[in-house]
């Protein structure tokens, strides 16, 4: 006896062998939307990770800033003008290069968030009226 799981229905076929072929075929079809949804929230995890890695690296460089901000602010009242103007501007370069490293981190963990597989949910709810015009088909 051929195996006709996968094989269209075609009108000699009994509501008995429809029925089996819709319900292979929907164990199927959950198979690989778990499989795609899997695949959609490792995808958005990678996303959130690396946001928070960008975001640890703007905290990084932002308490560097405050040291020769700090720095500066000792040397503007050691000495003269110059020493701390030098700190002052190495301090707002880090600190303009902690902005840039958190806005993008903001906008990964935002690209990575909710951690729901949209397109897996699109795609099952497709396929459920799919099944549905299936099982309204196979009604005899």
């Amino acid at each position: 006896m051929a195996d006709t799981r996968d094989a269209p229905a075609t009108g000699s076929d009994s509501v008995a062998e429809l029925l089996r072929q819709l319900s292979h075929q929907t164990t199927t079809l959950v198979h690989q939307e778990v499989e795609l949804a899997k695949a959609e929230l490792a995808e958005k995890g990678r996303r959130a990770g690396a946001g928070a890695g960008l975001y640890g690296g703007a905290g990084v460089v932002a308490v560097l800033a405050l040291g020769a901000l700090t720095a500066a602010g000792v040397a503007g009242l050691a000495n003269a003008l110059p020493v701390w103007a030098a700190a002052l501007v190495v301090g707002a370069a880090l600190l303009g290069v902690a902005g840039v490293l958190g806005l993008r981190g903001k906008k990964e963990i935002q690209e990575g968030t909710p951690p729901v597989p949209s397109q897996a949910v699109e795609s099952t709810k497709e396929d459920v009226e799919w099944l549905k015009t299936q099982a309204r088909s196979a009604k005899p």
